[in-house]
């Protein structure tokens, strides 16, 4: 297949008097939206309309218009800590072509691989997010092809977790379909941008025994991959939830993760002693307590995990790996989270 045609512009935050410094404390999410040619509206127009909404939701979350910093601190041996600075440099907007490519060939069917192809619709490709003292911290592409448009959104996760990340794409959203009727645009759900942190732990800056993050940054080589797309039905769904609720608690995720966790151990032959573990990336904005803002806008986001041995698990009935996964997310407390072990240890890197 043909290279796409590609034209990048660079969005920055329309108000330049929001720029500021954030500290940070914590590899890059992508996602991609498929849509159908709506009838009444030309590429051209999409493709503006787009470009123009993005550049104001950024006004609201602005922190993605920056790019990281290392900042040496003085005293106290070689030490550094990493913040975004909002200097305008602006997040990244793609438009691309692939004028061979429909809807079709990009949704394969339940277990095919997934095409090669479908990485060249994403900007910033393995990009970690250390990467993002030089990259932008939002990158955009928007693909037109012969029956529809693809938007992959590249974003680092050092700036803020998946609630955050939805929470900026429904604005965005917000933003477009109130220019499309014309209408002065309000944000139902306007971010919150103050910070966070640990009580006990010491204040941020978080300051790391280095001149540069970049000495500890390693980068992985993958070998050649397959990936494939797997469909569950909601009434597939809904018999694995009853199959796994021998408690009357289990939620359909649960059940799921527990099938996938099942699947997977069996998969890998483990010997029947080796421990095995199903992880589970947690938000804590509504377990802290007091709460934080539904709207908080960064990371607030811990990883669990279920822990059996491989025996226990495939000898048992799948309601006993939904229970484990269950429990952990039911013991996610207030007080779980400010506890979290590797807070306490020397090293966790992520």
């Amino acid at each position: 297949m043909d290279e796409f045609e590609t034209k990048c512009h660079l969005l920055r935050v329309s108000d330049p008097c929001r720029a500021h410094q954030q500290n940070l404390r914590s590899n890059t999410e992508a996602q991609l939206l498929l849509f159908k040619y709506p009838p009444d509206l030309s590429v051209e127009q999409i493709i503006q309309r787009l470009r123009n909404s993005l550049e104001e939701a950024l006004f609201h979350f602005y922190p993605l218009s920056g790019r990281l910093r290392i900042v040496t601190c003085e005293g106290g041996g070689v030490t550094c800590h990493v913040e975004v600075g909002i200097d305008g440099e602006g997040a990244e907007f793609v438009h691309a072509v692939a004028d061979e490519i429909r809807i079709a060939d990009v949704v394969a069917a339940d277990g095919q691989d997934l095409p090669k192809f479908l990485k060249e619709f994403f900007p910033l490709d393995l990009a970690l997010n250390f990467d993002g003292c030089t990259n932008p911290l939002l990158a955009i592409q928007l693909t037109e092809q012969i029956d529809g448009i693809f938007i992959g959104c590249v974003f680092n996760h050092a700036i803020a977790d998946g609630t955050s990340y939805w929470h900026f794409y429904n604005a965005w959203a917000e933003i477009s379909r109130g220019k499309a009727v014309r209408k002065e645009m309000v944000l139902s759900r306007l971010p919150v941008h103050d910070k966070w942190f640990i009580g006990g732990y010491g204040e941020p800056p978080i300051k790391f025994p280095y001149s540069s993050p970049a000495e500890i940054v390693v980068r992985f080589s993958p070998p050649p991959l397959r990936e494939r797309m797997f469909h569950f039905t909601s009434e597939s769904l809904a018999k694995l939830k009853a199959r796994a609720n021998h408690k009357g608690t289990i939620s359909t995720f649960q059940g799921l993760s527990a099938l996938m966790w099942h699947c997977i151990t069996r998969a890998r032959g483990f010997a029947p002693e080796q421990k095995t573990s199903c992880r589970l990336a947690i938000q804590n904005r509504t377990r802290l307590q007091p709460q934080l803002p539904p709207n908080y806008f960064g990371n607030s986001v811990y990883a669990a995990a279920a822990t059996t041995t491989a025996a226990e698990l495939l000898n048992n009935i799948l309601g006993l790996a939904a229970w484990l996964v269950h429990e952990v997310v039911s013991n996610h407390t207030d007080s779980a989270i400010r506890d979290v072990p590797y807070i306490h240890a020397k090293s966790y890197c992520l």
